[in-house]
């Protein structure tokens, strides 16, 4: 009875023209990650494409290790060297871009300096123009100096207490000096990640809308409550059928984008901190970039079923399949025209809808705290817990509702 459930879902041409804009999607996306990736040679001239990632990749790869204090001086030091350079100093733009050249390979440790030395909430892209080798010594005291500086000020009222402790603490528990690699292929994945995971799921949504409604649109519902296994095991069909659907949907989907820009860029810097990163600097999150991976597939996973549920228990209630094929985009779209509000409630309370689940790596920047039973943490341990729960208590919902319809 599944087999036949999963035969009905993909059956309709709407539901093909859905799968085929996954693909279509998904070949978007890597155009413009592609294409994004620029190299500057040492004549000054831009190259993109696939030679510009692997050139990238190596003069990158010469700055790879331990973030030592050494490492920022000798960062520092070279940064001084070429300021020094006619080339630099030229008002010609291919000189300019010249010199640039010289300085892509510790771009990235140079923009963690920029953030190192400015304030909490500023950077400045020239920072480090500025500084002297000697004051390398600063580099990750800076980082909690900031910190406490910003919840003394700024962010004064908007912390208790005791989450200001949280917040410090977890910033000293950072393990220094950090590793730093090559790191472009994790920077692209997180960086569309939201965007894919959401596609999927509006996708997923409009494949699993029909599934309990659909029987009332076809005037079959008569027999199908009439019919032996009607009330029971075709229920459970259908709720597998949704489930299956979704699951095979969306690993596909996230094993083929993962595939394609690891496949490209690489998997380097798998072990390194997401602090190593400018995106990452300001988490409080001491995690790398393979448990954040892990943690965005999953934590998207859930998200994504979590919604596919609410969809069937819409279909199965309401009979409706316009009305449950919107939840998704209500879910996902409504949130991000609220967000930003001063009201501190409703920003905790959008931080744990479940449009979050599907950008762990956007929440793993921002500092979401609850204090829960005298204990504070962050959003994301929270949400997978939530989320998890309300889904399997969804489930008998749905079961219950759609096997006591009653056909006139």
């Amino acid at each position: 009875m599944v087999y036949y459930e999963l035969k009905k879902v993909f059956a309709r041409r709407g539901s093909r023209i859905a799968l085929l804009f996954l693909p279509m999607v998904l070949a978007i996306v890597m155009y413009f990650i592609i294409s994004d990736e620029r190299f500057v040679n040492s004549a000054g001239d831009g190259e993109n494409g696939f030679a510009a990632i692997r050139k990238m990749r190596d003069v990158q790869k010469e700055w790879a290790g331990e973030l030592t204090e050494d490492k920022i001086r000798q960062v520092i030091e070279e940064n001084q060297r070429i300021l020094a350079t006619p080339e630099r100093q030229s008002e010609d733009i291919q000189q300019q871009d010249i010199a640039y050249s010289w300085t892509q390979g510790f771009s990235d440790i140079r923009m963690l300096i920029n953030y190192s030395f400015a304030g909490f909430n500023d950077y400045d892209y020239y920072r480090i123009d500025s500084l002297s080798p000697e004051v390398a010594v600063d580099f990750y005291p800076n980082r909690i100096r900031n910190l406490k500086e910003f919840l003394d000020t700024d962010g004064k009222d908007a912390f208790s207490e005791k989450e200001k402790e949280f917040l410090i603490k977890k910033y000293e528990e950072l393990e220094t000096p950090m590793r730093y690699d090559y790191q472009r292929g994790w920077k692209y994945l997180f960086q569309w990640a939201p965007a894919i995971l959401m596609i999927t799921t509006m996708v997923l949504g409009f494949l699993c809308s029909g599934i309990f409604s659909g029987e009332f649109q076809w005037k079959s519902s008569a027999i199908l409550f009439s019919s032996y296994h009607g009330r029971g095991k075709a229920i459970r069909a259908k709720l597998a059928a949704g489930i299956l659907t979704g699951t095979a949907v969306y690993w596909g989907m996230v094993l083929v984008y993962t595939g394609v820009v690891l496949g490209i860029f690489g998997a380097d810097g798998a072990g390194c901190p997401i602090q190593s990163t400018m995106a990452g600097w300001k988490s409080f999150y001491n995690m790398t970039n393979w448990q954040l991976y892990l943690l965005v597939v999953f934590g998207g996973y859930l998200g994504c079923l979590f919604m596919l549920i609410l969809v069937m228990l819409a279909s199965a209630r309401t009979n409706s399949t316009a009305f449950a094929v919107v939840i998704p985009f209500v879910l996902i779209f409504l949130p991000s025209f609220l967000s930003g509000t001063s009201i501190s409630i409703l920003n905790k309370i959008l931080g744990l809808l479940p449009d979050q689940l599907l950008q762990l790596n956007q929440v793993v920047k921002y500092f979401k705290l609850y204090e829960i039973g005298g204990k504070v943490m962050g959003a994301v341990p929270l949400l997978p817990v939530i989320y998890a729960v309300l889904g399997v208590a969804a489930v008998p919902l749905i079961y219950l509702g759609y096997r006591k319809k009653q056909v006139y």
